[in-house]
């Protein structure tokens, strides 16, 4: 599967599911930015690696529970972005 732009996987949104050949990652930016929050989550909750902590960092930032966001940051030994909500998004997505 091609490489989509931000908008092209903005445009999406208006799908009912994620298109076939996402990464879990992907998937887990797709419902975030739908806002299905509990959806992400479940699919990066148990994810170990550092971009999908970070991602769970993000969705708890999102949430707005900083104290759990923190966490997950350092887990992905990274720090707590001093971007929008909808910025730190677009920088995950870049960033898969």
């Amino acid at each position: 599967m091609k490489k989509l732009s931000v908008d092209e996987f903005k445009a999406s949104f208006s799908l009912s599911e994620p298109a076939e050949g996402l990464t879990l990652q992907e998937k887990a930016l797709w419902f975030a930015g739908k806002s299905d929050w509990d959806t992400a989550h479940q699919i990066v909750q148990d994810m170990n690696d550092k971009f999908s902590s970070r991602i769970h960092a993000f969705l708890h930032r999102q949430e707005g529970d900083i104290s759990n966001a923190r966490y997950w940051y350092n887990k992905a030994g990274a720090n707590m972005p001093a971007l929008s909500i909808d910025e730190e998004w677009e920088e995950l997505f870049k960033e898969r």
